[in-house]
């Protein structure tokens, strides 16, 4: 999630070389799809496909809700 914020959206192949170069993980793209897939169902990502590919785009507003109840 933090690449993710960092950048708002990105294709699976660059979250996956990101994490792999920047973070030194050793990790499959169908893994991280598989988080994402997690991540989609509570709303915190969500995926377009523009052109051939399919974009990740983070969705920070619902951790902005959560925050938001516990801070009032």
């Amino acid at each position: 999630m933090d690449e993710l914020s960092e950048r708002k959206e990105m294709t699976l192949y660059e979250l996956t070389a990101r994490l792999i170069m920047k973070h030194g993980l050793s990790i499959s793209r169908q893994a991280i799809a598989k988080h994402l897939s997690v991540l989609e169902d509570a709303q915190l990502i969500k995926s377009e496909r523009k052109g051939k590919y399919r974009v990740i785009i983070f969705n920070n507003q619902p951790l902005k809700n959560l925050l938001k109840g516990w801070l009032e």
